[in-house]
C-alpha cells in the first residue's frame, strides 16, 4: 500500500553537505549551516565524490524524500551537488520542478529572489565552470607530478614506520610471524606491514 506524505503547514529549511573523501571533515559546513539558522535535525550529508551517482548518496536520498513544495535547501555552493555539470544540472532541475527553493551560502544562487530563467542560466554557467575547474585541477596535478618525477622526487606514500619498527618487522618475519600478528604487536595496520615487507623482499 502506497503511503501519501501529508502536506505540512509550514515550509522547512534543510542543509546538505558533501565531503569528497573520508579524510575530509564536514565540521566547517555543518557550522555554516547552524549559523544560517538550519536546525541540526535538518542537516544531511554524505562523504562521497562529486561525480558519484545520486543513488549512491544515502543521506541526500533521505533528505529528498522529505522535501515538499516551497521547502528550502541550502548548500555551501553548487559543487556540493556534484562536479559533473550534467549530474548537477539534472539534480537541480529535478528539485526546481518539485517546487524546491535552492540557496548557496557563497551568495551565487538564491532562487527565492531570482526569476526562473535567470536561475537556470546561472546553474548552467556555474555547473560548466565547476566541471572545467575540476579538469584543470587534474591537469595541473598531473603536470606537477611529472615535473617532480623528472627532478628525482619519489612519489607515493611517505613511510609510516620508524627505523626501530623496521627492524622489529624484519625480526618477526624471520621468526615466522604473520602480517596480522606483527601489525597487532606493533600497533600498525596490516596493509602497512605488507607494503613494507613487499618493498624490502622479506
Amino acid at each position: 500500500m502506497i503511503q501519501v506524505q501529508q502536506k505540512r503547514n509550514q515550509v522547512t529549511t534543510y542543509f546538505y553537505y558533501r565531503c569528497s573523501t573520508d579524510g575530509q571533515d564536514e565540521t566547517r559546513q555543518v557550522e555554516a549551516a547552524l549559523k544560517a539558522g538550519v536546525l541540526k535535525e535538518n542537516i544531511y550529508g554524505d562523504k562521497i565524490t562529486g561525480v558519484s551517482r545520486y543513488g549512491d548518496r544515502p543521506e541526500y536520498s533521505k533528505m529528498v524524500a522529505l522535501l515538499q513544495s516551497d521547502d528550502l535547501v541550502i548548500t555551501e555552493d553548487l559543487t556540493r551537488y556534484g562536479r559533473s555539470m550534467v549530474l548537477m544540472l539534472v539534480e537541480i532541475n529535478k528539485l526546481l520542478e518539485m517546487g524546491i527553493r535552492i540557496k548557496t551560502l557563497d551568495g551565487r544562487l538564491d532562487t527565492t529572489t531570482m526569476p526562473e530563467e535567470i536561475v537556470r542560466l546561472i546553474v548552467g554557467v556555474m555547473g560548466y565552470a565547476a566541471e572545467m575547474e575540476l579538469k584543470n585541477l587534474k591537469r595541473r596535478t598531473s603536470e606537477g607530478r611529472a615535473v617532480a618525477v623528472s627532478r628525482g622526487v619519489k612519489m607515493g606514500r611517505k613511510k609510516s614506520y620508524t627505523h626501530h619498527q623496521m627492524e622489529e618487522i624484519k625480526n618477526m618475519r624471520r621468526g615466522g610471524r604473520g602480517y596480522g600478528a606483527i601489525a597487532k604487536s606493533l600497533g600498525m595496520s596490516k596493509s602497512t606491514i605488507q607494503r613494507f615487507c613487499k618493498g624490502t623482499g622479506i
